[in-house]
């Protein structure tokens, strides 16, 4: 090979892995099978970009493609998750056809769960049970709802209520949805989330509701943090946005769940 294609060869390498760089951050993951078809070369040429990209710390590999490096007990304050707020609006949206027209619901913390709460009506008689203040506070200008928190030691970065007295409450009652949070939706990992006494939270929730929808955007598909709190077959519903792919949909769907893009 003379010098000159190599460097070619080299340059072209270089510029394929800032396309991925810059799709993965725009979308929050990057599936290999697609960037591949969009930068005309084979999927193992995409998995040995992947593999040194990750050497060099700029991101994790995951299953079918990779996510934005992080570490998995990093957490940001809810206040801060500003990342695709035009999509988790949608999420909160589509999951207002599932709220009942009387009974209970519980809301999750979370940047989405707390999407739900800034639309959710005040036409029907429902009560409310929520871990987090903030939520309960919103939800009280709706007079028709009965609303509750669980109690418990407050989280500085989620808000989220944890610990013994929250673990009691959820062990006493039982809804007829539960709309959950989660950081990570893994199909080999299952649901992630950082702080392991909100995982346990998590854990409880999904044990007391007789339906569990998931709200989650596109991004945390493919991503793993720091503690399980559930498995794939523990979701009724997983509602997310349009930027899942196809190929993420198969997997999700191939493991029993059931998915609504919006």
């Amino acid at each position: 090979m003379s010098i000159h294609n190599a460097e070619a060869r080299a340059l072209y390498a270089d510029e394929r892995k800032v396309r991925i760089i810059a799709v993965m951050r725009s979308r929050g993951r990057i599936d290999a099978n697609e960037i591949a078809e969009q930068l005309g070369v084979t999927n193992e040429t995409i998995r040995k970009d992947l593999i040194q990209l990750e050497r060099q710390g700029l991101l994790r590999r995951v299953h079918g493609g990779a996510v934005p490096v992080q570490s998995l007990s990093f957490e940001p304050a809810v206040e801060a998750r500003t990342e695709f707020t035009t999509e988790k609006t949608r999420i909160a949206k589509a999951a207002l056809a599932h709220l009942p027209e009387q009974g209970s619901v519980l809301i999750d913390a979370g940047s989405t769960t707390s999407q739900l709460v800034e639309i959710f009506p005040g036409d029907r008689e429902l009560t409310v049970y929520t871990n987090t203040l903030p939520l309960a506070v919103a939800l009280l200008n709706r007079p028709m709802l009965t609303v509750i928190t669980l109690g418990g030691r407050l989280r500085t970065k989620t808000l989220a209520e944890v610990g013994d007295w929250a673990s009691r409450a959820l062990a006493e009652i039982n809804v007829d949805v539960a709309f959950l949070g989660t950081n990570g939706i893994s199909v080999t990992r299952g649901l992630t989330t950082p702080d392991p006494e909100e995982a346990a939270i998590k854990r409880q929730m999904l044990g007391c509701a007789q339906r569990r929808i998931l709200l989650a955007d596109h991004s945390k598909v493919g991503a793993i943090s720091g503690t399980k709190h559930g498995d794939l077959t523990d979701i009724d519903l997983l509602i997310t946005d349009t930027g899942l792919t196809d190929t993420q949909l198969t997997e999700l769907e191939k493991t029993g769940m059931s998915v609504e893009r919006t």
